[in-house]
């Protein structure tokens, strides 16, 4: 179809659900609502999300909505078994997965873990499900006196590795990761691999931006194949690249925190003419939704509302800007893990019809087929297109 739109920003603010899926108690996640939880804890100030109608697909708090939205709403439920954070970006370019990635609550078997020691010529500390700083505070100072890498996992389908910067140098690290990937990436079918390198000393220990994801390549075509594939610009920000293995994008720019993501979008806005700018915002999930911190993450969600109201002038006529999640992560719940939840949709664009209700979506695919639609490449195996419901 034509449509007024040659380019689309697409951000996606990690685990930022709104309300807990019908089969969430299936996943332990029976009253997971992570807006809408953190709003009773706290009044928000995001004055931006709410005018562009946030505060009718989450409570909020504050009182009715005033005003229509200033762009077209919904949320979306995820159709793919899972609630990490590949699942959720895959499903967001049009893969829904059949089965989930395997996960290992008890640990990984003893002869893997053997395997790994033995090609990283050392031991491993842990091998248990745990909260990444909880795991740092629980063996982070055996680790640096006896330089043994400490291997955890969590409800995701994740096998990580964390490691002191002065003790375990990054590449070694990196090397380390490569060696996990091959025996349970390529071997078991585990979604990442992930770096966690960290500094400080006991009691003060602190994961650094130079994480590094691993994660397996994507179980089909994806959106960002097709649009790259149609020679165009697939700028990926964030943890991005890592989710799609590098697959389908022609720039990745990796981001130490989500006021330089939401820097890098803007720069781009300015850098490009068309195609497709994708920025994944991960503070929200790893800073504060993994450490059960309500006010911080609802802080970062005023501190990302004020950098949106920046970038809303600064669309061009033939811009389509989407906001929406990859899963949740509910602070004020005991448990540190992911959720099963909606996510929000929002769209917004000078050619997008204000107000318009794009109800509950079966799939996050329905973003990627919509993109699909507004680049003019081939239509993806999952999702339906909401791109003419929208168009003003």
């Amino acid at each position: 179809m034509t449509t007024p739109f040659t380019r689309a920003i697409l951000i996606v603010l990690d685990s930022v659900g709104v309300g807990e899926l019908p089969d969430a108690p299936s996943y332990g996640d029976e009253g997971s609502n992570t807006l809408g939880n953190i709003a009773r804890r706290m009044t928000l100030q995001v004055p931006t999300l709410r005018a562009l109608g946030l505060d009718r697909i989450a409570a909020l708090g504050g009182g009715p909505p005033n005003g229509a939205p200033a762009g077209a709403i919904g949320r979306m439920a995820e159709a793919s078994p899972g609630k990490d954070s590949v699942t959720g970006h895959w499903e967001l370019m049009g893969i829904v997965l059949d089965r989930p990635f395997p996960v290992f609550p008890f640990g990984f078997a003893p002869e893997i873990i053997g395997e790994f020691s033995r090609q990283t010529a050392g031991g491993v500390l842990g091998n248990k499900a745990a909260s990444g700083t909880q795991i740092l505070d629980e063996l982070g100072s055996e680790h640096m006196r006896t330089g043994t890498l400490i291997v955890y996992t969590s409800a995701d389908s994740v096998f990580q590795i964390a490691a002191h910067e002065d003790v375990v140098p990054l590449p070694e690290l990196y090397r380390a990761c490569e060696i996990a990937y091959t025996l349970v990436g390529e071997g078991l079918g585990v979604g990442r691999v992930i770096a966690r390198p960290f500094v400080g000393a006991p009691g003060r220990f602190k994961r650094t931006a130079n994480r590094r994801d691993y994660a397996l390549p994507p179980a089909g075509e994806t959106l960002l194949d097709r649009v790259k594939s149609a020679r165009l610009p697939v700028v990926a920000v964030g943890k991005i690249e890592d989710l799609f293995a590098g697959r389908g994008i022609t720039r990745a720019l990796h981001t130490a925190n989500d006021d330089e993501g939401m820097d890098y979008v803007e720069r781009e806005m300015s850098a490009i003419a068309g195609g497709l700018i994708f920025a994944n915002l991960v503070d929200f999930d790893t800073v504060y939704g993994h450490r059960n911190d309500v006010e911080g993450y609802g802080r970062n969600l005023e501190r990302f509302d004020a950098r949106l109201s920046d970038v809303l002038p600064r669309l061009r006529a033939d811009d389509l800007l989407i906001i929406t999640a990859d899963h949740g992560n509910d602070p004020s719940t005991p448990s540190t893990d992911h959720s099963r939840e909606y996510v929000p949709l929002l769209a917004v664009g000078r050619h997008v019809r204000a107000g318009v209700d794009l109800g509950t979506r079966r799939t996050f695919a329905d973003v990627g087929q919509t993109l699909a639609d507004l680049f003019g490449v081939a239509p993806l195996a999952h999702g339906n297109s909401f791109l003419s419901d929208i168009i003003l």
